[in-house]
């Protein structure tokens, strides 16, 4: 733990959005409107996979009340060009057709044709009058169906990249990506006992409670308005500016409150179908998913298929590891194959290592982020084969990886070497808490897993405004879906010395601030953080410069101490501290008003570690699965507000125990999706779960001032296979494909049954 004492840093203050909230005053994302606005609806393809032959809309626009219709003849063509959203990457190409079909229909509820009316029932009606003819082709949803030869074929121009020789051959695997370290074959010829197993999981939701909103207009003179529901309010605007050829200058993107993101709002669907309805129209107009949209037509995370392989000495010592990942990017290139490699065997200290990724089309939506992405599917594979190895050496799990465990210096498979990291230590909080000195209650048993997340930097802007009665405006620009405005606070509040309700957080658009990367990757607290203190430490220099000039001393003979400027010494003068409030009341007459800057691009974000603890039966006769007790640990480095921390942890644990026991995108054989809703999409909900326990670990990052690591993608890493463990512990039955639903698990206790009654 660390042992820095702080007066705000570490402290639970209340929320600054709190109040807003429980009130009802805060405005999400269809919450806002303007006079004279028109309703846009999208028309979605009814199969999964079709080739467009031709669109008619003359029997729409003639519709009264309807003022626009657009279809991908309004949306210029966009460049081979890759670019960044938040953790993963889109090509620009690809984004264009994402937004509204081209050639083909690639997914079922593709969009192919958007409309904009007076009212929702005309735009409804209009959507029935567009006549859309298509030539149904055959559709692939499974990963591993869609990596086979003979597959139907999504894109004629898709080679896949990483391989040598260069394939001559169009596939729907987009990419290899191969991370070597040492060599495994000869790793695995010291090993004296290997483990290797095969593993799948299914898409699942982010599920976030506000669907996909917008509200756009564009002026006469070109002037573009955005209001969106985004986890990233610079890339609405960069998208919209590049999938429209509009000049950034001319698009201003305000992010409203967002209720729930999680990575599944890093990209954008409804924006730019919104401005050029708008441009067509002369009007604003707003468009809102429905939650069947939002299942359908916005991107879930993947499913895929993972192979594990370990080698290990009868001490435990783990010599050699090997992994194959195939994720399903969906419609388009771009799954989180990448960070799911990088992560598989991060939490080990493993000199042999050999990871291999796949990049994989089918005719589902392209899949977005949702945190950590990819890293919980190559988690479930590790350390399920961990837990294995454990059993099989029959060593306690938690030793077997403390054994192993990455530490300071370890060098990863995928390039970077470890700093300062708490993996070590949040391990010993594990065995040394509460949960695992207790015996499992009566009919229970207890799993185990460990999770990875590297964390993130990249760009940020912030600035800090004395106001005239000497409160602190900080200003930053990324949306706030995790505590970020009160963890920005606290730390301008530490570095001021100034009572935290002095300091006023606020989310500016993108007119008002620098630019600002999207929240996401658990980046914000770390790299907007730094951005804050920096701006705050600008803002007490020019303090400093206006206390001296009223003074009439050198700049270099002040302080700053306690939230005001005073005399570094008495050599300096005998003077009253003045306060910000004082400075302020004067600062027409030394300089005008008081204001500090900072823009970067933010490096060293910490590695994130957590450690897991399940304790869970299982009805034999139902395969339900009943969660006991739970804790999960972490390393956040140092929990700038704890409240908000532990929400993380939690809200991780919750949702990854979903993606474990139930949750998964079900398609029927005509590749359309049977579960479009909260009904049939069975999530956790607060009677599923006990409290989740939590302890912090606070291994300080030493590339922040306040050893700040990132919190919030870490949390949904190990319980997949923390679940899983402690069901193969409680059953004798190890399940290796997601969900662990009450019917797999029937099923899987069925199947073995017989068996293990012969041996």
């Amino acid at each position: 733990m660390s042992k820095q004492k702080y007066k705000w840093v570490g402290t639970r203050p209340d929320r600054p959005d709190g109040a807003d909230k429980v009130t009802g005053r805060a405005r999400f994302g269809a919450d806002f409107n303007m006079p004279g606005q028109l309703i846009g609806k999208v028309l979605r393809s009814p199969h999964a996979h079709a080739r467009i032959k031709s669109i008619d809309i003359s029997a729409a626009e003639k519709l009264p009340g309807v003022k626009a219709v657009v279809t991908a003849k309004d949306f210029p063509e966009q460049p081979n060009l890759i670019v960044p959203t938040g953790e993963m990457q889109v090509n620009l190409r690809d984004i264009t057709r994402n937004v509204m079909a081209r050639e083909k229909a690639l997914y079922e509820s593709h969009p192919v044709a958007a409309v904009a009316a007076t009212t929702d029932a005309i735009a409804s009606a209009a959507l029935a009058l567009i006549k859309v003819e298509y030539e149904v082709l055959p559709h692939v949803i499974d990963v591993a169906e869609a990596m086979k030869d003979g597959a139907p074929l999504l894109h004629d121009h898709l080679i896949t990249e990483g391989v040598k020789p260069v394939p001559t051959k169009p596939s729907n695997i987009a990419k290899r990506i191969d991370n070597l370290k040492g060599d495994t074959d000869a790793g695995f010829k010291q090993a004296e006992i290997v483990v290797e197993r095969d593993y799948t999981t299914q898409p699942v939701h982010q599920g976030y409670i506000e669907p996909h909103a917008c509200l756009a207009s564009m002026a006469e003179d070109g002037q573009v308005q955005i209001w969106s529901t985004t986890q990233g309010h610079f890339q609405v605007r960069g998208f919209c500016s590049r999938l429209l050829n509009i000049e950034t200058s001319q698009i201003r993107v305000t992010p409203t409150e967002i209720g729930g993101g999680f990575g599944g709002k890093t990209v954008v669907y409804l924006e730019p179908v919104a401005v050029m309805l708008s441009k067509k129209s002369g009007k604003p107009v707003k468009m809102v998913m429905s939650r069947d949209e939002v299942f359908r037509a916005s991107g879930p995370a993947p499913g895929g298929t993972v192979h594990v392989k370990i080698g290990a000495k009868k001490d435990g010592t783990i010599v050699a590891a090997e992994c194959t990942i195939a994720l399903q990017a969906g419609a388009f290139p771009g799954s989180p194959v990448g960070p799911a490699c990088w992560t598989s065997f991060a939490c080990y200290d493993i000199p042999n290592i050999k990871v291999v990724g796949y990049d994989v089309v089918s005719n589902r939506p392209k899949v977005a982020a949702y945190r950590a992405p990819g890293a919980p599917i190559s988690a479930w594979g590790v350390e399920s084969t961990v837990d294995i190895l454990a059993q099989e050496l029959r060593m306690d799990p938690i030793d077997l990886r403390l054994k192993n465990a990455a530490k300071k210096g370890t060098k990863t498979s995928y390039g970077p070497v470890f700093d300062t990291i708490g993996f070590v230590e949040t391990l010993e909080a594990a065995k040394n808490s509460a949960h695992y000195k207790s015996k499992p209650k009566a009919g229970m048993a207890r799993g185990v897993a460990a999770g990875f997340w590297f964390n993130v930097g990249a760009d940020s802007s912030a600035a800090a405004h004395v106001a005239e009665d000497g409160t602190v405006t900080v200003i930053s620009g990324n949306p706030d879906i995790g505590g970020s405005r009160a963890s920005l606070a606290l730390m301008a509040a530490e570095e001021l010395g100034v009572d935290y309700s002095k300091v006023r957080p606020v989310i500016a658009d993108t007119s008002s601030i620098g630019f600002n990367f999207v929240t996401g990757g658990s980046r914000v607290t770390f790299a907007t953080g730094l951005a804050v203190v920096n701006s705050v430490r600008d803002l007490i220099r020019e303090c400093k410069v206006r206390a001296a000039k009223t003074w009439g001393v050198d700049p270099d003979g002040v302080i700053w101490e306690n939230g005001c400027a005073k005399p570094a010494g008495s050599n300096v003068g005998e003077f009253e501290p003045l306060s910000l409030a004082q400075l302020a009341a004067t600062a027409g007459k030394t300089g005008g008003p008081i204001n500090g800057h900072n823009q970067l691009n933010a490096q060293g974000a910490g590695p994130g570690f957590g450690v897991h603890i399940v304790d869970l039966k299982v009805d034999r006769d139902t395969g339900i699965v009943e969660i006991g007790r739970y804790t999960a640990l972490q390393d956040v480095g140092t929990a700038i507000h704890p409240s908000y921390v532990e929400g993380q942890m939690q809200g991780g644990a919750v949702q990854g125990i979903g993606w474990a026991l139930n949750e998964e995108y079900i398609y029927s054989t005509k590749g359309k999706l049977d579960n479009a809703g909260f009904l049939d999409y069975r999530m956790p909900v607060a009677s599923d779960l006990p409290m989740i326990e939590t302890i912090i670990v606070e291994v300080a990052n030493p590339h922040h001032p306040y050893g700040v690591r990132g919190v919030g993608e870490v949390p949904i890493v190990p319980p997949l296979a923390t679940v899983g463990n402690a069901i193969a512990r409680a059953t004798g039955v190890r399940m290796t494909d997601l969900p662990m639903s009450p019917p797999r698990v029937s099923a899987a206790l069925d199947e073995a049954t017989p068996r293990m009654a012969a041996e």
